[in-house]
This record gives C-alpha cells, structure tokens and sequence, in this order.
C-alpha cells in the first residue's frame, strides 16, 4: 500500500492525461495477484471508499483516477506462450510491451497496437485495433478465456464454456465496467516471415493526395493495415505558404512491389517528400511503428465510424477545418484506419465490440500543454467540436470505447449501440451497486441511479488519513 509521501506514490498517481492531474488516490494498492486485487475490493467495500483500477493508465478520458483507493495492476505483468496450442496468457497489468516481448520470442502475433506504455487489458476490453484488424479481426476476436474480480470479491473465470455472458461483455464492453481482469488468454497466429513497412508524406497538394491515397486504399487487400493522418495547420500558417502534411504508415504482408502497385494512382498525383519503404521482419517492422512514449500532457480525442468510402464532402471537410486550427503549443491531426476485412465477418452481436459494420476509423487528436493559455484551449476545444459537428453528417454515428470521450452526450449509444441492453442487464447481474464507477460507466438495466455506493466517482473528498497505511514486507 502507498500513501502520499511514500516512494513511487507520485509516478503512479499521475494521469496520463494531465486534464485531471489533480485528482489524486488517497492511496494505490499494488497488487500482485487475483486474491490481492478480491482483499482492495472487499475493503474498499467494507469502509465504503470509492475505487478504480489502473494498469497501463492510458485512459484519454482520465477514468482511472479517483480520491479514493487506486487498485494498481502493474506488477501483474507476467507472459506465458503455450507452444503447443499457440495461446499466450498474459497479466492484467502487462503493458503493450510485455505482450510484444512474449509474442516476438515465439514468432507470433494477433492485432495489436503501436504505443508500448498502453496496459493491454483496456486495449483488449475495449475491443483492440491495429494494423493488422483487416487480416485477423479486432483483438478480443483472439480472446479465448479471461480471469475477472468482480464487485463481490469473487474470482471468476470466464471463457465461452464457463460464465459465457460475462465473457462476452470482456469482449468489447471497455475496461473498469464490470470488474478487474487479471489475466487473458488470446489465440496467436503465426507471424508473417516479412512485411512490407511504409511511411510516406506528402506536404503539399493534400486536396488532390488525399482523396486519391483514401481510394487507392478502398481497394487494397485485407493484407495492408494502414493509418493516414493528416496534421493541422492555422491560417497564419497557411497564408505563410505552409499546408496540412499527408503521413501514410502501412503494413503489407508483401514484397515492395505489390505497395508500388496499390500506391500507383497516388504517384501519379504527385510523388511523396518523404518516403521509407522496407521489407523488414515482421517484428522488426513493428519498432518501426511503435510512437515514442511521450510526457504526460492535456489532450482531447474524438472519433468517428464511416460505412464504405470517405465521401469527398467529408474528405473536403476535413481538410477545411484542418486548415483553420486555431494552433497551440503542440499539435492537432486527424488520422483514418482502415477497418472493414476480417473484423466485418464477426456479427455485431457475437461480442460486445458492436463495431463490424465499418470501412474506416477516423480519431482526432488535440494536444497541448501548460504553456498555452485558458483562451487557447477554449478556442482549440471550440475548433475541435465545431469540426466533428461538420463532420458527423457524413459518418456512422458510433464512437470507439478505447477513446473515451467527455464531450459526448449519449456516449452509451456511441460506445454500444444494440448491444448496450444486454450489457445491461449484465451490469445488473455482476455488479448492481456499481461498486466499478465511473463518468461514463455502463448503468445495471434496472436503473441508472440504482443503488450508487456513497461516496464514490473521483470527485469525492474523502480524507488521505481515513487509508490506514499498511504494513509492507
């Protein structure tokens, strides 16, 4: 148990987003097991103290903060790799780069990210999409057993066979909902022996490179992932002769040749400033793509779905408010994943990721720090919801769960759609008294003000001195 003062508190209790740097536990119980995660639980019930539970502590919304106790998984972050059945079962508090580590030293893989520091338990809840979503499906599509604490204390093991209902909600139905999960075990698949490993940039002539780059890609095969962001820039900017930047990052189980080809009819609108292009390892090629883990700041993310091209209203939208970032200390883009492939084959019903139905992700990013001004921020903050509104029209009108987003106003419909009913009447089964709470938390079908603990949400303003300090060894 840490308290405020004691070695390490300060690390593990900042957010990753800055936004709620000063919502601070009263304590963080570092757990090293299941029995160790059921003890918080009970006694954070027992003396009625709000909890939440942090692994990688990603969360873009800041869900995983509270003033009460922080159940802390990290140190869970163990990695197993069965050779023989090609399932790999890793803790609730490994991060990204555990899983990468385990899955690398036997030449495996499933989708997976590109940010090393994420925890891999909300990635995998929250559903899990990457480069390769099109060839193996999103990642809970890989998920074959989980071992969850729920509400009661109670260790639970869940899979298709044993309590098939709670199974199907850890596939999809977001991190901090329903319990803590202490382990998953996901089916791998074989790594491609080589990829093809691409990033390019386009700094100018983005109203005739994007358009065409989003087409050429419409009718890629399932083997290229891609991600193409497109950076912000603010009319002083513009008029200075600078203009939005095109980045396309991809993925081709292929040889080089096969990318010439699918990026064909983009050359011949115009040739890219910058260009890597690498047949590489399958590994290899994922360092690569991994970001930096950059510092703590304040941020905003926001998303979208589209169901079958980017129309060019959209597309010319866009690249109109992209052009009008009013401009902070960091930066502003707009990134499409293309989705569609093998994560369209599974119904939206088969889990509680619901969404199938989809050609493209689209998520927008606006950092920035303390240095910038209130005014900025709320003008950046305008921009941002003034551009998704000019936006929406054009898309499905669903949101991705692994991004939480504050501003939304009907988010349970956003993040589920038809399958929030039945997360539900779940939520009202394994935790009626939502002992795991948060902003946008699943409500129990019975109602959505039953039974609230008290106190409870972050905003509560409980006393550090009411945690006795345990007792270390």
């Amino acid at each position: 148990m840490l308290r405020p003062g004691d070695p390490g508190f300060a690390e593990l209790a900042l957010p990753y987003n800055l936004r709620a740097a000063s919502v601070l536990p009263a304590g963080i119980a570092r757990c090293l097991n299941a029995p160790d995660v059921a003890e918080a639980i009970k006694w954070s019930r027992r003396y009625g103290f709000p909890l939440v539970a942090r692994s990688g502590g990603h969360s873009s919304a800041d869900f995983s903060v509270t003033r009460g106790l922080m159940i802390d998984t990290k140190l869970m972050n163990q990695a197993q790799f069965d050779g023989r059945t090609g399932v790999a079962t890793i803790g609730g508090g490994c991060l990204n780069a555990d899983v990468y580590r385990a899955l690398r030293q036997n030449d495996a893989t499933i989708t997976h990210g590109r940010c090393p520091t994420v925890g891999a338990a909300g990635f995998l809840l929250g559903g899990g999409i990457g480069f390769n979503i099109r060839r193996l499906g999103v990642a809970v599509d890989s998920l074959v057993a989980s071992q969850i604490v729920t509400a009661d204390g109670e260790i639970v093991p869940v899979s298709e066979d044993e309590n098939g209902d709670f199974f199907w909600a850890c596939r999809g139905g977001g991190g901090g909902n329903f319990g803590i999960n202490t382990s998953f075990s996901v089916q791998t698949s074989p790594a491609p022996a080589s990829v093809t490993a691409s990033r390019l940039i386009w700094d100018a002539k983005a109203d005739t490179v994007l358009p065409a780059l989003l087409a050429a890609l419409e009718d890629s095969p399932t083997s290229l992932g891609s991600w193409t962001t497109v950076t912000g820039v603010t009319p002083k900017e513009l008029a200075a002769g600078q203009d939005v930047s095109v980045v396309f990052e991809g993925q081709l189980v292929g040889p080089p040749t096969e990318l010439a080809k699918i990026l064909a009819p983009v050359y011949t609108v115009a040739q890219p400033a910058q260009s890597t292009i690498e047949e590489l390892g399958y590994w290899d090629a994922q360092e690569n793509f991994f970001s930096d883990t950059p510092k703590p700041t304040e941020f905003q993310n926001r998303s979208l779905y589209f169901f079958g091209p980017v129309r060019p209203e959209a597309i010319e939208t866009a690249l109109y408010w992209l052009r009008r970032w009013p401009g902070t200390s960091i930066y502003a883009n707009l990134s499409f994943l293309q989705t569609g492939g093998q994560a369209s084959t599974v119904p939206a019903d088969a889990t509680a990721f619901v969404h199938r139905d989809n050609n493209w992700f689209m998520l927008w990013y606006l950092k920035w720090s303390g240095s910038d001004s209130v005014d900025s921020v709320e003008a950046n903050l305008a921009w941002l919801g003034e551009f998704y509104d000019a936006i929406s029209p054009y898309a499905i009108p669903q949101a991705y769960q692994n991004f939480p987003d504050p501003s939304l106003t009907d988010f349970l419909q956003q993040y589920y759609a038809t399958n929030l009913r039945r997360l539900e009447k779940i939520k009202a089964a394994v935790d009626p008294h939502r002992v795991f709470n948060f902003p946008q938390a699943i409500p129990p079908a019975s109602g959505r003000d039953i039974g609230r603990m008290r106190p409870t949400g972050p905003d509560w303003k409980g006393r550090p001195e009411d945690i006795p300090r345990a007792r270390t060894s």
